[in-house]
């Protein structure tokens, strides 16, 4: 192990092992729904949101510098949110502006703000929407045929933004974002296999889409 460099890492990254390492996060998946926030105040999380809906309550904003989409939240599960909000305060995830925010807020606060977000999760329908190309054919072993997550703790990808999909298969890549088990599998992704994937899901239906946001002039026609 010692000595060997990034590109022969990845190399040596099994498909097999990847999938046993995702299996064996479903398994624990039940142990995260128990632990799941039972008291989380979509009010409250709406009251203290405002600061967020300056981003993501904008149709199609660009995040700068990189510029990507920022992401799509309504409709996706609210467990897997406040995950990624954790995530972004205690570093797993890079994001100068995500971890200032993040960092302010507490465990209540961030399930309060995940469960407004998500507003009503979307629901499966265990249903492939035309063939999965082969590149995507692990990834619905956990985002669903439909790009509905099959459990809370993964996020559904159905319609979200193709280009945001892409950066967020290129941070797991490159280590902005550390999950163990998408870190392996986009380790061993090719270029062109990380646009095919965020192609498909992001032309899957029903879709994720953007919280509406009280009025601005940056919302007015």
């Amino acid at each position: 192990m010692k000595g060997r460099g990034r590109g022969s890492c990845q190399h040596a990254v099994s498909i097999a092992v990847i999938a046993a390492l995702a299996a064996a996060a479903l398994a624990g998946a039940a142990a995260q729904e128990s632990a799941a926030p039972a008291h989380a105040s979509a009010a409250h999380g709406k009251a203290i949101s405002y600061t967020c809906l300056g981003c993501h309550g904008i149709d199609d904003y660009k995040n700068a510098y990189p510029m990507y989409s920022v992401p799509k939240l309504e409709g996706q599960n609210p467990e897997y949110l406040a995950a990624a909000l954790h995530g972004y305060r205690d570093g797993d995830r890079s994001h100068l502006t995500m971890h200032s925010q993040a960092s302010t807020l507490s465990d209540q606060d961030m399930d309060d703000i995940a469960a407004y977000f998500a507003g009503k999760p979307l629901a499966p329908t265990g249903k492939a929407q035309g063939s999965v190309p082969q590149a995507a054919t692990l990834c619905v072993s956990c985002h669903g045929q439909d790009g509905v997550a099959i459990a809370p703790m993964y996020p559904s990808l159905a319609g979200q933004h193709q280009d945001y999909l892409v950066r967020a298969l290129e941070e797991y890549r490159k280590g902005g974002r550390n999950n163990p088990v998408m870190k392996g599998f986009a380790a061993t992704l090719k270029d062109e296999d990380v646009h095919v994937i965020a192609r498909y899901f992001s032309h899957l239906e029903p879709s994720l889409s953007t919280e509406s946001r009280p009025y601005t002039w940056l919302t007015a026609r």
